[in-house]
């Protein structure tokens, strides 16, 4: 990957953590530290992998995304926003009675969002049923799932696990947000998840493991699941809950909390001057 599309796909990013902040901020309610730390998974994926097309959401020959961690739908609806899948201004809407920018993805209503999500755990098992009916239609097109780490304690993901493997899908790639932590603490301590690169091998999957927040390797790492044959591929993505805003990082707390006025100054000041930053860098 380019310097240049580096430079370019981490503007996108900061301007999403904005959009999503201030989102959660304006709505009060939201869950700001999983929206930060997968922020740059979905960046990478709708500005540089998939094959999507604002204009013609439901093209039946497009690349498909379920965000099984429908709780952080601002991250999802502020990627979108900024492809241009509708006015980032309707960013204002979210969790309002006067749209449809629900905490979760809404497929119904909200253009790009392929599949609605919120009840953890069963966001795999659609993508598994839409990858898999890719190959009977005999259809080019990858389908991504996005998963939280705290979201693998559900045993619906293992259910869907086997069933990829059984299929075949090697046209599904899950990206795992590995933040470390989930909604009571960190995830060593609620429910330990052992070996997670053994574990999705053993269930006969090929396994990445990447630095989740680095545009390259994540690019690569996506390659790579393309060019894997006869089995799914799941992304390890070692992520920063709360990336982005130096009193939210690796702080669990901030899984499902909205920032006060005060709070959201500093935090929006941190990313504007990242912001600013990255545009003069890129001049």
């Amino acid at each position: 990957m380019e310097p240049k599309e580096i430079q370019k796909l981490a503007i996108t990013a900061t301007k999403g953590r904005l959009l999503g902040l201030s989102a959660i901020h304006r709505a009060a309610s939201g869950h700001t530290g999983g929206s930060l730390s997968v922020m740059d998974i979905l960046t990478v994926l709708y500005f540089h992998e998939m094959k999507v097309n604002p204009e013609q959401p439901r093209d039946p020959d497009r690349d498909r995304l379920v965000l099984s961690k429908g709780h952080c739908s601002p991250a999802l609806y502020a990627v979108l926003a900024l492809r241009g899948f509708f006015p980032v201004e309707d960013m204002q809407l979210f969790r309002s009675i006067d749209g449809h920018y629900s905490g979760h993805p809404d497929m119904v209503h909200v253009k790009g969002v392929d599949m609605s999500t919120g009840s953890l755990g069963q966001g795999l098992s659609a993508a598994v049923g839409m990858a898999l009916a890719g190959k009977m239609d005999s259809k080019n097109y990858r389908v991504y799932a996005v998963l939280g780490d705290g979201e693998l304690d559900e045993g619906q993901i293992w259910e869907a696990a086997m069933a990829g493997a059984k299929y075949k899908v090697d046209n599904l790639c899950a990206v795992v947000d590995y933040n470390k932590m989930q909604i009571d603490g960190i995830t060593d301590d609620v429910m330990p998840l052992g070996d997670l690169h053994a574990k999705w091998a053993a269930f006969g999957w090929n396994v990445i493991e990447v630095d989740g927040h680095d545009y390259a390797a994540l690019a690569d790492a996506l390659d790579q699941a393309k060019a894997a044959k006869g089995k799914p591929t799941v992304i390890l993505a070692h992520t920063i809950k709360g990336k982005g805003v130096s009193f939210m990082e690796r702080v669990f707390t901030w899984h499902g909390k909205a920032p006060n006025d005060e709070q959201y100054a500093q935090a929006k000041g941190e990313l504007e001057a990242h912001l600013k930053q990255l545009e003069e860098e890129g001049k």
